[in-house]
């Protein structure tokens, strides 16, 4: 299921084989560093560039050691010659671990940053689609005022561009890389050595580093990942109580022999916005345990490492899952404007009460006044003791005021409309 919605590649963003590619691509860029500084004679490079990494030795080697970086450099020693010397020179493994690590990061930060622009341009398109499909607003989960299907739309669309922004800030932060040595004081491996290494990388060096990158550049990331998760959840969600059987505004796609129970054969749930909603309750913890790692003893301690190798590459599989799920899920989304009407008109006008008490005031009369003629009107429509238009019609203080032309003139939809092009162009939703 995974597989079915998740872009090709961020899987392999975050297999075992991709990590300790960057572990070697990481280890021969600090190789030709030194080489252009003079440590390393240049003649040895291309042997060095020929380095590879033997998985099944690294296994063997792993179960003496226990210790995963010495491992891999006696793996990879074994496919040179004596120029393997040269190979971690004056380095510690998070010099190695974190700037590879960061790599990764970006990879599957761009294949994210592609999912978000396909959720934006689905929304938009179904927006733009929408812009006049007048339904009901609601406020505590009770009937307010007419809205159009696609200003709901919108405000998601423009909430997913801010997501893309958020997430360019949170790959500024991890792109760096840190070659500074056992405690970054660079006392075994010169600053210019970083310098040369991560520009070959394509990153910054870090202006400051202890053994490792400061943690609080993953729980950027992290909860950058949590909080784009937050809003495909808050779409989610929408769609689900739309789909409720007394509103039956939209509904999620369901396919031919799709069932939605094995008991009952009529339903026909909103499952794969359930699944979304559920899988951001996920994200959101792997940000917290982010946020925790921040905090670490003295120069650096492992108790961030055992989460990270779950947590980093769970939260981008899981974001990119449930992105390109949600893509699916709009892209075909079944959308009822004819029950969005019905369910406009559920409360018999009640939806105009504040264009009655603003025509009230316009009158003269004082607010808390309008207030309690419009109330007094509504409250009985409310309790179905009549239509609220034919209700104000009938109470003489209401009439005297607003004659019964003026009053009918106001129960018209379209006034709640009128600004939707407008803000459909500031939001330049139509360019």
């Amino acid at each position: 299921m995974i597989e079915r919605y998740s872009r090709p590649g961020m899987k392999e963003v975050w297999s075992d084989e991709n990590k300790f590619s960057k572990w070697l691509q990481v280890e021969i860029a600090v190789c030709e560093a030194w080489a252009d500084l003079g440590v390393i004679p240049k003649e040895e490079l291309p042997k060095i560039r020929k380095a590879y990494f033997n998985q099944t030795r690294f296994e063997d080697i792993l179960k003496v050691t226990h210790h995963d970086m010495t491992a891999f450099l006696n793996a990879v020693a074994e496919s040179l010659g004596e120029e393997s010397r040269f190979i971690h020179l004056g380095l510690t493994s998070s010099d190695i671990m974190d700037t590879a690590l960061s790599l990764q990061l970006l990879e599957a930060a761009d294949t994210l940053a592609k999912d978000v622009v396909e959720v934006t341009a689905v929304l938009k398109k179904k927006a733009i689609e929408h812009k006049h499909t007048i339904m009901i607003g609601r406020t505590h989960g009770v009937h307010a005022e007419p809205i159009t299907f696609g200003l709901k739309l919108a405000l998601w669309a423009e909430e997913m561009k801010r997501n893309a922004h958020r997430l360019t800030e949170a790959e500024n932060a991890i792109s760096v890389g840190k070659i500074s040595g056992a405690v970054g004081t660079y006392a075994t491996v010169r600053p210019e050595v970083e310098e040369i290494a991560c520009a070959k990388l394509g990153l910054a060096p870090a202006p400051v580093s202890s053994q490792i990158l400061q943690r609080d550049r993953h729980a950027q990331f992290v909860t950058t990942l949590a909080i784009i998760a937050g809003s495909l959840e808050k779409f989610a969600t929408e769609i689900r109580a739309l789909q409720r059987t007394e509103v039956l505004e939209a509904e999620e796609p369901f396919e031919s022999g799709q069932t939605g129970s094995s008991a009952m054969p009529h339903k026909r749930n909103p499952e794969l916005c359930e699944r979304i909603c559920g899988l951001a309750r996920l994200v959101r913890g792997y940000a917290l345990t982010s946020l925790e790692n921040i905090a670490l003893w003295h120069e650096r301690d492992i108790s961030h490492s055992s989460t990270e190798r779950i947590i980093l590459p769970d939260s981008c599989l899981v974001l990119d899952y449930i992105l390109n799920l949600f893509t699916t899920i709009m892209k075909d989304l079944q959308v009822h404007p004819q029950r969005m009407e019905e369910n406009l008109k559920l409360t018999g006008g009640l939806v105009f009460s504040q264009r009655v008490l603003l025509a009230l005031i316009d009158k003269g009369i004082t607010r808390q006044k309008a207030y309690e003629l419009v109330q007094g009107s509504a409250m009985k429509a409310w309790k179905g003791k009549g239509n609220f238009l034919q209700l104000l019609k009938a109470d003489t203080e209401v009439i005297a005021l607003l004659p019964a032309a003026e009053l009918e003139h106001l129960f018209n939809y379209q006034y709640y409309l009128k600004h939707i092009d407008q803000i459909f162009q500031h939001l330049q939703m139509e360019n």
